[in-house]
């Protein structure tokens, strides 16, 4: 059976706002019919159960993800004397690398899971309205048993939000809530968009998934999904052609559109694709972009503490478990060489600068590889004796760890 059923013809903007630099000329067709492979792999993410872990006390929420999408919905859509946002919410759509999984034709790992509500964010107020009737699905997302008399707004974000962002200025109008703290585990990103000029950095990652006719079948359908019986599922590509930007992900090629219109240039994840074997689909283009995503990731990371927070950060974020970890040190390599060879923008001293940190990150990256790959050899013992007395061994914590957590309760500006 092949990837894609059938195929309808759409150069019109998205429903979740405009695409600047994403969207294709006439005759591109933006979007495809899922077939039932695909509308199977998609039942199957929407029925994960997600752990979201509290900090402290707070116990972990486990919930489907389909149950998640379900409640976050109702809450939006109720009353605002009922505790709801009163807002209307247009499409539900699955973004990211779960979009991707479900698409490929081989598995796709996946380290969140990306939901974009399509709402309207007209007024100051709609942002906290949706920030409300999130915290209010985790208040009634509480397992049975947990005393609910203290728990305020404050407490719940303080567990289990790990980031909010909103973004209200020229012409972009949405806001991220990121549900989850633990690192390892898939978090659960829920963004509220009513319009985005710029929803995908490459072509790989530009699909989106709409869940509605999926949600649809859930409710009124008491039979399960089966290869004669399934909904239809469309699916989108905001690179403009979904055909393309399909070929690209089954044959791991990079390509994107206006890097200089992406927050930081694609650079980081330019860079990451390249470590994970990804190879650019235009060679003799490359260098043109690679010069442009420099350039923009030099014009919103300028201060050298601002470029190594974000190193840092994504790092963190980014290589998550031993596989994804050995990549760590060619990840910078390979960064190292981009920034030399393609950065014009910055004056001589404050390319060094950038070079020397990221020197500075691969070698302590690779004191830690070499660390761990001593103590796996060689585990030191649990207790040392000498001179009548038993030490115990210093363990060192990890130079590039996550940085201490602030608790705020307020909007986070977009990084």
């Amino acid at each position: 059976m092949e990837s894609l059923g059938n195929v309808k013809n759409c150069n019109e903007d998205s429903s979740t706002g405009n695409v600047g630099g994403g969207g294709g000329g006439g005759g591109q067709q933006r979007l495809a019919v899922l077939s039932y492979e695909q509308v199977r792999r998609l039942n199957d993410v929407m029925d994960e159960v997600v752990s979201i872990h509290g900090r402290g006390n707070f116990p972990t929420l486990e919930v489907r993800l389909r149950d998640l999408v379900t409640v976050v919905r109702a809450k939006l859509e109720a009353e605002t004397t009922s505790g709801g946002a009163g807002m209307r919410v247009r499409d539900i759509r699955l973004n990211g690398g779960a979009a991707s999984h479900v698409l490929a034709t081989e598995s796709q790992p996946y380290n969140d899971l990306d939901l974009i509500f399509g709402v309207e964010l007209s007024g100051g107020r709609n942002f906290d309205r949706v920030k409300t009737a999130v915290l209010g699905s985790l208040f009634d997302l509480l397992p049975e048993g947990v005393s609910r008399k203290r728990i305020t707004t404050c407490s719940l974000k303080e567990a289990y939000v790990s980031k909010m962002v909103k973004v209200n200025q020229d012409g972009d109008r949405w806001s991220l809530i990121s549900l989850g703290n633990s690192r390892g585990h898939k978090n659960v990103e829920l963004k509220f968009v009513d319009s985005m000029r710029r929803q995908f950095e490459f072509s790989v990652d530009s699909f989106q998934i709409i869940l509605d006719s999926l949600l649809l079948f859930y409710e009124c359908s008491e039979l399960p999904i089966g290869e004669n019986f399934y909904p239809t599922v469309v699916g989108e590509s905001v690179y403009g052609d979904f055909q393309e930007a399909l070929y690209h992900l089954h044959k791991k090629l990079i390509a994107t559109r206006h890097p200089e219109e992406i927050r930081g240039g694609g650079l980081l994840k330019y860079c990451n694709l390249l470590v994970k074997a990804y190879r650019p689909a235009r060679p003799d283009y490359i260098k043109t972009l690679e010069r442009y995503m420099c350039s923009r990731f030099f014009i919103d990371f300028s201060d050298i503490c601002q470029q190594r927070a974000k190193l840092e950060n994504y790092l963190w974020n980014h290589f998550v478990g031993p596989d994804e970890e050995s990549l760590k040190y060619r990840y910078l390599m390979l960064l190292h060489s981009v920034v030399e060879e393609s950065t014009v923008c910055l004056m001589g001293h404050e390319r060094r600068q950038t070079l020397s940190l990221i020197e500075e990150l691969a070698y302590l990256v690779l004191c830690e590889e070499q660390q761990r790959l001593l103590s796996q050899h060689h585990p030191p013992t649990a207790l040392l004796f000498a001179n009548g007395y038993y030490y115990a061994p210093v363990i060192p914590t990890a130079p590039l760890q996550q940085p201490c957590y602030h608790c705020t309760c307020n909007w986070m500006t977009c990084s």
